[in-house]
């Protein structure tokens, strides 16, 4: 009992420090539409958060997971800690030596200024320094001080973009000769909004400091090669992951679509994070319990069952979001310049629950111990972005970057099904699940893309009391069987 009181315990710590940087996200967000002067400044900004986190995963190079992988097989644990350590220690410098170098050419390369490529190269190098110091903790179970550190970094973050783009410009302004007057720049909001990140980065390096001061700094050069091949292929997935998630900036970037839609898309795009907290919390409770679960009776079907059940609440909290996607845009889009984008919110919302949906399914390839089979899924759904985006960009700018979205992650959830029946049978209820993801799909679009219902919320929240009838009709003995239990 104290194994899996341990395991909550830590799987509630971990999941805190995950969720919460997503939260600070959202409000983050309608800072930036509030205090960006225009649309265009905020297309730059996540034209460069989409390249941090392409390469985040570039100087990372699979190491983060060799270094669990290797902990805990090896009897020499400090060894494993040391030689991880100093190879990223030496890519990171050398990667912030070449970059560094280089900046006016990347500069050039990508249009962006060179003082924001300069910042971007020190943020990727600090948070590269901390990839296992971070792993250190987790891999000696001290979740509360890994937590600590996480939400520390994007509290210090919100923070100092709170004081740089709201409160400085009104305190330099109120007092010319003052101290806060010599420190502000005006028409520097982009400026702000990257050094907030690296001064975040850098207080996390300094708090972790120790860990490089305290290991032996020897290398096992025939260790590191067994890391690496182990993690390379990680490598792989996590940059399919990436062009998933993000490339889609940077492609509409190379393609010249205007950074003022790029900037109205990305904002909108935020609405959709609604499911992403709701599918990162999800899965951080149960894929442990999927893999405790596996050798009971029964455990196909009561696997089943809880992706039916995901996929019931999903479903209602997709539908949720759209029908109220023009009352939440007040509040994480407060600026009407940027509501021309609002038209991908349902897809975004909807590629967001597949991605969920396929969470689920996935399970069958990491009990039979095929994890590979999922890197491959993931560089299909790369190359299904990478190929609609190309093609309907120049015809459809952002709004064919969403839909690139919703199909490679229907894709992927797709293949992983059909893979999944004929590898790791299991006895999904597909009639049921397919009739809640189709009614919520019909009612989505019914909600927000015709134009007379598009503001009447009297039809909406019919459509969402229907939604929650067809949901009772089905599922009345499973809710009533509950209901008796209490």
């Amino acid at each position: 009992m104290s194994l899996y009181k341990s395991l909550f315990k830590q799987t509630l710590i971990y999941g805190l420090a995950t969720v919460f940087p997503r939260i600070i996200s959202f409000i983050l967000n309608p800072l930036f539409v509030y205090y960006l002067p225009n649309k265009s400044q905020m297309g730059e900004v996540s034209v460069i958060f989409a390249y941090l986190v392409f390469f985040n995963v570039v100087l990372s190079y699979g190491m983060e997971t060799a270094f669990f992988r290797f902990y805990n097989s090896e009897d020499n644990k400090n060894k494993v800690i040391s030689t991880a350590t100093i190879s990223l220690f030496w890519s990171s410098i050398g990667f912030l030596a070449l970059a560094l170098v280089f900046r006016k050419n990347l500069g050039a390369w990508s249009g962006i200024t060179t003082e924001y490529i300069t910042y971007t190269i020190w943020i990727l190098a600090l948070d590269a320094l901390a990839i296992v110091p971070f792993s250190k903790l987790r891999a000696e179970k001290r979740p509360m001080r890994y937590a600590a550190i996480k939400m520390a970094n994007v509290s210090i973050n919100l923070l100092l973009n709170v004081f740089f783009l709201a409160l400085l410009p009104k305190w330099a302004v109120q007092n010319p000769n003052g101290f806060f007057s010599t420190i502000y720049l005006e028409h520097y909001q982009i400026g702000y909004i990257f050094i907030s990140n690296l001064l975040a980065s850098l207080f996390t390096l300094l708090v972790l400091i120790p860990n490089y001061t305290r290991i032996s700094w020897r290398f096992d050069f025939g260790l590191w090669k067994r890391m690496m091949r182990y993690g390379l292929p990680i490598l792989f997935a996590g940059i399919a992951f990436a062009i998933n998630e993000h490339f889609d900036k940077i492609l509409l970037d190379w393609l010249h679509v205007p950074m003022s839609d790029i900037g109205a898309y990305s904002a909108c795009y935020k609405i959709g994070m609604f499911m992403v907290l709701y599918r990162t919390a999800y899965t951080l409770g149960i894929e442990p319990f999927f893999f405790s679960h596996a050798n009971h009776e029964n455990a196909q079907q009561t696997y089943a069952t809880i992706t039916k059940y995901f996929v019931i609440f999903g479903s209602f909290i997709s539908l949720f979001v759209i029908v109220f996607a023009d009352l939440f845009k007040h509040i994480l889009v407060p600026n009407i310049q940027y509501w021309d984008a609002m038209k991908v919110v349902p897809l975004i919302v909807l590629a967001n629950f597949f991605l969920g949906i396929y969470t689920n399914l996935s399970v069958w390839y990491k009990l039979i111990d095929k994890t590979h089979i999922g890197a491959y899924i993931s560089l299909v759904g790369a190359a299904v972005t990478l190929t609609l985006n190309y093609l309907l960009i120049p015809t459809m700018s952002y709004y064919g970057s969403a839909i690139a979205t919703i199909a490679a992650y229907g894709s992927m959830m797709i293949i992983s099904y059909q893979m999944g029946q004929k590898e790791y049978p299991i006895p999904y209820d597909f009639p049921k699940i397919f009739s809640y993801l189709g009614l919520t799909v019909v009612f989505s679009a019914v909600s927000f893309y015709v134009p007379m219902l598009r503001e009447n919320y009297v039809i909406k929240i019919l459509l969402l009391i229907i939604f929650l009838g067809f949901i009772y009709r089905n599922e009345k003995e499973t809710l009533l069987r509950i209901a008796k239990r209490k």
